[in-house]
């Protein structure tokens, strides 16, 4: 089956080599994939070209030596480029993560084919009436937030004047039930808001700095994916 059609976005961790405080992104990631994450993203704003390339193959062979093929996926953020060159180099990379000004998504699945896992961040001002108008057809998954200000992306959630807007808890409960799509919600996430997000019926979370950023990937990451596992849902 292909991966765009069986995938899971309830522990999503978005990692780069400035997120890590100077530990290895792999290692952090096969920490975050033992502890249940199901869904990794590389992402750099500093790394050159070459780097993610490297990254992203060592990422996949992770992935592969784990077993795990078949329950992470992993995508690179923004980078086309980068997902071509590593699959040319045999990296299995599912798909792409692109904001709403980076490359068109029609062109994105023309050039990584119809099986693709393609996310959008959804960070407009006006979510609801974007995420319920959006054409979906080559989109397969919605990144919203923030939940609150993080320094990890410090202009997400500000809008076109500079204003910063966060996500509240029962907006994300009206776009749970108006999305076409999945929807994983981050940005500032932490472990205590895990059982109010779980409520919202979005389909999970993603972090940075809250696995990435610990003393204890493991542990953080194992925390995380638990309340997530606990959390009693939304009350239909």
């Amino acid at each position: 089956m292909a991966k765009r059609n069986n995938f899971n976005i309830k522990a999503y961790l978005v990692v780069g080599p400035e997120n890590t405080k100077g530990r290895d992104v792999i290692e952090i990631s096969e920490d975050a994939i033992k502890a249940g994450f199901t869904f990794i993203q590389i992402r750099s704003k500093e790394a050159s070209a070459r780097d993610l390339i490297d990254l992203s193959l060592r990422a996949s062979e992770l992935i592969d030596k784990m077993g795990k093929r078949d329950e992470v996926a992993l995508v690179v953020n923004d980078r086309l480029d980068v997902i071509l060159a590593a699959r040319d180099c045999g990296a299995n990379i599912d798909g792409i993560h692109i904001g709403q000004s980076d490359i068109p998504v029609d062109t994105c699945r023309k050039y990584l084919g119809p099986d693709a896992i393609i996310g959008l961040s959804a960070e407009t001002s006006d979510l609801l009436t974007y995420v319920e108008k959006e054409d979906t057809k080559n989109i397969d998954y919605f990144g919203a937030g923030p939940l609150r200000y993080t320094d990890t992306k410090p202009d997400c959630g500000l809008d076109a004047k500079g204003n910063f807007h966060q996500r509240s808890l029962e907006e994300l409960t009206d776009l749970s039930k108006i999305s076409k799509i999945p929807v994983v919600v981050g940005g500032g996430v932490k472990l205590a808001d895990i059982g109010n997000l779980k409520k919202t019926g979005v389909d999970g979370f993603f972090v940075v700095s809250a696995v990435a950023g610990a003393d204890k990937p493991y542990e953080a990451a194992k925390d995380l994916v638990t309340a997530w596992d606990q959390g009693a849902g939304r009350d239909d």
